[in-house]
């Protein structure tokens, strides 16, 4: 019984939009009306600089993970475990406490990654890094590690439903990044009048 109280618990701590609160308790505007409108770690850098940015990006990793590595720790089944992990990052695309309207879910899919197991998870660190190193765009290095997820969730953990997790967190994450890989495509993204990342 409780496994399945887990996972609407995941939904309400996604819910939790870390962008919005700590701007609110910082005396910064609300990140849903500057910048790209995003609530997340990258547009609060932009309003509120990168303490800011850092508790937020903190914040939505850790709604994402808690659920996900609690749902590990206590030795669920892999079903009720993807479907934990999945309902914290949707509760950050669709919050039920902000109209349904969240950030792109960049940190808290990781945050869930690194419950899944540590090691996926710093492997789709050392992407994110890596590619950020070479080419200095923040959507690019998220987009990246995004796709290749679940590439290194199956040969990590070879659960195929871990894999199917991966799949649909890639599939949203490309789907909020819609704007983000036009101007990509157009050798746009990055330049100061962008609107980056989250």
């Amino acid at each position: 019984m409780f496994e399945w109280l887990l996972i609407p618990a995941a939904y309400l701590l996604g819910s939790v939009s870390c962008a919005i609160i700590t701007c609110r308790v910082m005396g910064l505007p609300d990140p849903r009306g500057q910048g790209s409108g995003n609530p997340g770690a990258t547009n609060v850098m932009r309003i509120g600089g990168k303490k800011a940015a850092g508790i937020t990006l903190l914040g939505d990793m850790l709604k994402g993970f808690i659920p996900a590595y609690l749902a590990n720790l206590l030795g669920m089944s892999p079903i009720v475990l993807a479907m934990t992990g999945l309902a914290a990052f949707f509760g950050h695309l669709y919050p039920i406490f902000f109209g349904l309207k969240g950030g792109k879910g960049v940190a808290t899919s990781l945050g869930v990654l690194l419950g899944f197991s540590w090691v996926l998870g710093l492997a789709v660190i050392g992407t994110w890094l890596l590619v950020y190193k070479l080419r200095k765009i923040s959507s690019l290095s998220a987009l990246a590690a995004s796709v290749l997820s679940p590439i290194y969730a199956w040969f990590i953990l070879g659960d195929k439903v871990i894999f199917c997790a991966a799949v649909v967190m890639m599939a949203f994450l490309l789907f909020r990044h819609k704007s983000n890989i036009q101007r990509l495509l157009a050798g746009e993204e990055g330049k100061p009048a962008s609107s980056n990342n989250e």
